[in-house]
């Protein structure tokens, strides 16, 4: 999974006001937060449904309070979008399909144990467990 790939999920320049070359500057963006308009840019574009979203990276409340009142996500916040779209991501790449990755993600998977892989997003442990198996399968050893 690319830097840049990531950033472009999130909106690009236009939408993060800076270019991300490097996983640093992720990093100080993250720091500082993301706008909130990258949230909204991750459910336009289709790598989460609000539902989704909501459940794993910011409460509708809470985002409807960011907006009105920073334009910007909290760091935890940001932290949280960013590991759950470097997932997906990770996803599309490993698997050659948007639309099979989205799949993939919401059905649940023998590896985890029948967990659904976008549910275990919610944690760095989870996180990490889904991009094994898309390692594997990026090796021809999962399904």
């Amino acid at each position: 999974m690319t830097t840049q790939a990531l950033a472009e999920h999130l909106g690009g320049r236009q939408t993060l006001g800076c270019d991300i070359r490097s996983d640093l500057d992720l990093a100080d963006l993250i720091r500082s937060g993301l706008p909130v308009k990258a949230v909204e840019n991750v459910v336009k574009t289709g790598a989460l449904r609000a539902t989704e979203l909501h459940a794993l990276v910011i409460p509708r409340r809470t985002l409807a309070h960011r907006k009105r009142r920073w334009g910007r996500l909290s760091s935890e916040q940001s932290d949280r979008l960013a590991r759950v779209v470097r997932v997906v991501t990770s996803a599309e790449e490993a698997i050659g399909d948007g639309a099979k990755a989205a799949r993939w993600l919401r059905k649940p998977n023998r590896a985890l144990q029948g967990r659904r892989p976008l549910d275990l997003l919610a944690s760095d442990v989870g996180a990490r467990l889904v991009e094994r198996e898309l390692g594997r399968i990026e090796h021809g050893l999962g399904a």
